[in-house]
């Protein structure tokens, strides 16, 4: 852009980070320790990188790096005693308050912990509050090419080797792609270094600038170097008119406002050419020399994304509805859809990674105990619904301080939904919003409260009951009178739900995957019971294998079987009275929507159920948005848990377009990129 912006994307990073502290580095999948490593952070915040004794460098990027949590003592005997050991020297305090453990991964299954050990608790916890300040930092995912180079670089300059030097065998490494090591050596020759296989290089001889020319000449850039003969015609420089013309013909978006975003003039290029031109003499005549062009290019003013929108610049105090929310489908799962395997660090990874809608299926547990999160009849494993609620506790506003929303689908007996209100109150506190806002009352006609209105607040979607039902419900429940003589005898009707035709019924499959409108549909047999797996199995004549994931051949049989359930409508009262923005409703049409002017009532559609609507009404669709939420999910089919484009539906409007974040394809990878925007608020 023709005004200059300064691009300020870096944390500062504390003074005792910088510095060092020493840790025991420990590993108990591995089994492995090492002792007195000194950990430093570099002064970009690009890398936690360390070294001990006798051993090479390491590194971990931080933009890689998702969680920074206290740690806990390692039940290995064997590293446990060696800690203490060390400890004995000079360690002060238990390990589980010494240590720190590090979070990191390229994507939200494949985590990596990385556990330190320090020398006291004052010092793990330095180092806790010190690298959660620069974690997070979308900004520096956005730098420019020149930076990168830098990060490369540094990257080199820390895997040093036992001797403390740069092994030659790592450069080589770093520009392996496509390029013979033989190559590579011949240009270290030329650049005077070192450039035997086995030979290494002093990290001061390996300077940035050396580093960019090994760089230039491996990687030329020739795309630049034919862009300038053509506007110098031959010359070695390109006058400031020529550089002028090409910034506002070729260089410049068309479609950018000329107020906001207004054309190059002589001053807006001679500033350029004064930043990037080397040479003084060409900057004096108003000349720009091939490396000063590609230096340019490769700088964040030519940025391919508007970097003053990696801040939050939207307006905020709009209603929710209003806004796109970055959300999350079937949240606890870390593969496929059937007979999958379920966590609880899935929903810490893709909190701390923004988004804001995460989902929740909720089950009585074994014997009923604890009520549990699994895709139910789906034979995927479960996890415990407490310790989720803990987890969303943790994480829920460590990247962003906007609302969460907590989508429920909930088949859970009445005992068993208590706990989950319970839950929900005890372990989130303040967070959870357990009543509507004196400023935006539940009524027809009055819109949404904003994301700023709803700052570090938790909102629950469940089903409700209807006012008049809760109220009589509730007082029963809190009278201790909450037995089934005492309520309505169409209790388990649907009656008694806010927006609610009628009770929930089962479907054919062909059905459900043309019609379906619920959260998801889910299979009609016990969850993780092999005696049941086997009986379905052997009814379809399938032979009972003892493994965790489904063959295909299952997966087709079970799809067949496949039967809808929807969530139960026969709700506690405690739960339904902690619903308020968020509240499901089976959807009855855009003109029965429109007519009830509910802006807190909200439905969710199947991708093929969503496309359909946009195909036969589409303005409906997008005035029903304006007014209230809806939430799209993948359809029933993609059991290998893929992902459908999400820009479709963002087009119309539709706020929750939720996505499998395990399967890192083309549409999350679109997710990511959209919700970088706007400082990463989700």
């Amino acid at each position: 852009m023709s005004k200059a912006y300064n691009f300020d994307w870096q944390i500062e990073v504390s003074a005792r980070l910088l510095k060092g502290d020493y840790f025991d580095r420990w590993d108990e999948e591995n089994g492995t320790l090492e002792q007195n490593c000194l950990f430093r952070v570099d002064s970009y915040g690009f890398y936690i990188y360390w070294q001990s004794e006798g051993r090479d460098g390491q590194v971990i990027e931080l933009s890689q790096v998702s969680d920074i949590r206290p740690g806990k003592a390692p039940t290995d005997t064997k590293i446990a005693s060696d800690l203490m050991a060390n400890s004995l020297v000079y360690g002060r305090g238990n390990i589980d308050e010494r240590t720190v453990t590090i979070c990191s991964g390229i994507d939200f299954v494949q985590i990596s912990h990385t556990n330190i050990t320090g020398v006291d608790q004052a010092t793990a916890k330095a180092w806790i509050e010190g690298l959660r300040k620069i974690t997070h930092n979308h900004k520096a995912n956005n730098i420019c090419p020149t930076t990168i180079l830098r990060k490369h670089w540094m990257k080199l300059s820390f895997m040093l080797n036992v001797n403390k030097k740069i092994p030659v065998r790592s450069i080589s490494k770093t520009f392996a792609s496509g390029k013979t090591e033989k190559r590579i050596f011949e240009i270290l020759k030329e650049l005077g270094l070192p450039s035997g296989k086995n030979d290494e290089i002093d990290p001061t001889d390996f300077t940035f600038e050396k580093f960019c020319d090994l760089y230039h000449k491996i990687c030329p850039r020739t795309d630049i170097s034919a862009l300038f003969d053509e506007l110098s015609g031959g010359k070695d420089y390109i006058t400031t008119k020529q550089f002028v013309d090409w910034l506002n013909e070729t260089q410049r978006d068309p479609r950018l406002n000329e107020i906001l975003f207004p054309h190059y003039d002589t001053n807006s290029a001679l500033r350029i050419i004064d930043r990037y031109e080397l040479r003084a003499n060409y900057r004096d005549r108003g000349h720009l020399s091939c490396d000063g062009l590609t230096r340019y290019l490769m700088s964040d003013e030519n940025a391919p994304v508007f970097l003053d929108r990696l801040e939050v610049y939207h307006d905020m105090d709009q209603p929710l509805c209003h806004y796109l929310i970055n959300s999350s489908h079937n949240t606890y799962l870390q593969g496929r859809q059937f007979g999958g395997r379920s966590s609880v660090e899935m929903y810490r990874q893709v909190l701390l990674a923004g988004c804001r809608c995460i989902e929740l299926d909720c089950w009585d547990g074994k014997n009923d105990t604890e009520p549990i999160i699994t895709h139910g009849k789906a034979m995927c494993s479960d996890i415990n619904f407490k310790e989720v609620v803990f987890a969303i506790r943790d994480t829920a506003f460590v990247t962003s301080d906007y609302p969460v929303i907590l989508s429920f689908e909930n088949h859970c007996s009445k005992p068993q939904q208590f706990k989950l209100a319970k839950y929900c109150e005890e372990i989130l506190g303040d967070y959870l919003l357990t009543k509507p806002l004196e400023s935006h009352p539940l009524e027809p006609g009055v819109p949404l409260p904003s994301p700023n209105g709803l700052k570090r607040k938790i909102l629950i979607k469940n089903k409700r009951l209807k006012p008049d039902v809760e109220k009589r419900h509730l007082e029963l429940f809190l009278k201790g009178l909450d037995t089934e003589a005492n309520y309505d005898n169409d209790l388990d009707s649907a009656a008694n739900v806010e927006g609610e035709d009628g009770p929930a019924a089962f479907v054919d499959t062909v059905k459900l995957r043309e019609e379906d409108d619920e959260a998801h549909p889910e299979l009609n047999v016990d969850s993780n019971d092999d005696v049941n797996r086997r009986t379905l199995l052997g009814q379809l004549g399938i032979k009972f294998k003892e493994k965790t994931n489904l063959s295909r051949e299952e997966e087709e049989a079970l799809m067949n079987r496949y039967q809808y359930k929807g969530a139960t409508t026969n709700i506690h009262p405690l739960l339904s009275s902690r619903v308020n923005y968020a509240q499901p409703i089976k959807f009855s049409g855009f003109a029965k929507a429109e007519e009830r002017n509910i802006h807190y009532h909200m439905s969710s559609f199947s991708e093929n159920v969503a496309l359909q609507h946009l195909r036969q009404n589409p303005i409906e669709f997008v005035n029903y948005n304006k007014r209230q939420m809806s939430r799209i999910y993948p359809k029933g089919g993609r059991v290998d848990s893929s992902n459908y484009m999400p820009q479709i539906f963002w087009n119309a409007g539709c706020q929750m377009v939720s996505l499998n974040f395990q399967t890192p394809d083309l549409p999350m990878q679109l997710n990511l990129g959209k919700f970088e925007y706007n400082g990463n608020c989700g």
